[in-house]
C-alpha cells in the first residue's frame, strides 16, 4: 500500500510518500515546502490570508506528486499554527474542497506521541535520551529511561512565535538571549521534572540543518541515526547565535525558511543540551511523519 503524509508545520510542509508491508516501510519520495504558515498571526490565533495562499500553493504541488505515484491515500495533519487557529476550520475545509485531503488536527500531546513512534522507527534507546522536536509554533520533548514510563510534553515555545513577539536585534544581543532563555523556561514548565538526559535526540528539521553546516554536505537520504559530539554542535550553535541574518543568508546549508529563525533554534537547542546535562547528540531523519505511518500497522 502506498500512502502520503502531509506534515503542517508551522513553518514548513512535509510531504512523505512511502510503500507499507508487513516488515515496515520504503520511502519514495519525501521533500517540503516553506510555507511560514504562522507567520503575521499565529500569536493572534489566526491563519493570515496571505499564509493560506502560501499553504494551498504548496498544497497543488503536493497533490501533483501523490497523484503522479498513485498514492492509495493522503493524511494530513495540522500541528500548533493549525491546532491555535480561529480559522481552521474555514482552513481545512478549503483545503478539502481544492485538493480532497482531509487534514485532522492534533493536540500537543499527540503530536509528541506521533514524534517518538516516528524516531523509534530507526532509534533504539540504549540510554536515557530525549528527544526534541524543534517547530515553528512549538517544540516537543519526550524522556525515555529504561525501566520508566515515556514523558510527553508539547510546549508553546516555536521559533516562529519568538520571532513575531520580540524585538530582536541582529546579531541577537546578551539581552535578547536572556529574554528568550526566560520565555521558554516560563512557557515550558512541564519539563521541570523530567531528570538529566545523556543523549540528545534530534527529530530531524533545524538537526539536519545543523548537521550540513557541521559536515558541508546534505543531510543523508535515509533511515540511519547519526551521531555528533557535542562540542561540534555547540561551535555550530555559537556561530548561528552570533551570526547576523546577512551571514546566514550567505551560508550555503541554511535554507532560506530557517534564516530568520535560526539564532532561536540554536540558543534553544544550547538552552536544552545545558538544562538536561546532555553529553552526546543523535540526530534521526525520523519525526511526525514517520510516527503517522504507524497508524496502518495496528
Amino acid at each position: 500500500m502506498r500512502i502520503a503524509v502531509i506534515d503542517l508545520g508551522t513553518n514548513t510542509f512535509n510531504l512523505l510518500v512511502a510503500d507499507l508491508d508487513s516488515n515496515g516501510f520504503e520511502i519514495v519520495h519525501n521533500s517540503k515546502e516553506g510555507v511560514a504558515l504562522g507567520m503575521g498571526g499565529i500569536n493572534q490565533g489566526v491563519i493570515s490570508e496571505e499564509a493560506k495562499e502560501r499553504a494551498f500553493a504548496a498544497f497543488a504541488k503536493f497533490r501533483e506528486i501523490c497523484n503522479a505515484l498513485s498514492v492509495s491515500a493522503i493524511v494530513g495533519i495540522g500541528t500548533s499554527a493549525v491546532r491555535d487557529a480561529q480559522n481552521n476550520g474555514e482552513f481545512i475545509r478549503e483545503i478539502k474542497e481544492r485538493f480532497d485531503i482531509d487534514i485532522e488536527i492534533v493536540d500537543g500531546l499527540e503530536e509528541a506521541k506521533l514524534i517518538y513512534h516516528g524516531v523509534s522507527w530507526s532509534y533504539e534507546f540504549d540510554q536515557t535520551s530525549l528527544i526534541m522536536d524543534i517547530g515553528g509554533g512549538s517544540t516537543e520533548f519526550i524522556r525515555i529511561e529504561t525501566g520508566k514510563e515515556l514523558e510527553f510534553y508539547s510546549a508553546n515555545i516555536g521559533v516562529s512565535r519568538a520571532v513575531q513577539l520580540f524585538e530582536l536585534n541582529d546579531p541577537l544581543s546578551a539581552g535578547d538571549q536572556q529574554e528568550l532563555v526566560e520565555w521558554f523556561e516560563k512557557n515550558s514548565e512541564g519539563i521541570n521534572h523530567f531528570g538529566p538526559c545523556e543523549v540528545l535526540v534530534g527529530a530531524s528539521g533545524s538537526f539536519e540543518t545543523f548537521y550540513e553546516m557541521i559536515h558541508e554536505r546534505e543531510f543523508p537520504k535515509s533511515l540511519e541515526n547519526i551521531r555528533i559530539s557535542r562540542a561540534e554542535l555547540t561551535k555550530t550553535l555559537d556561530w548561528i547565535i552570533g551570526s547576523t541574518f546577512e551571514a546566514r543568508e550567505n551560508h550555503p546549508f541554511i535554507i532560506p525558511i530557517r534564516r530568520k529563525m535560526a539564532p532561536i533554534a540554536a540558543l534553544k537547542t544550547k538552552w536544552i543540551m545545558e538544562k538536561f546535562g546532555i553529553r552526546e547528540i543523535v540526530i534521526s531523519p525520523c519525526s511526525l511523519k514517520e510516527g503517522v505511518l504507524r497508524r496502518f500497522f495496528k
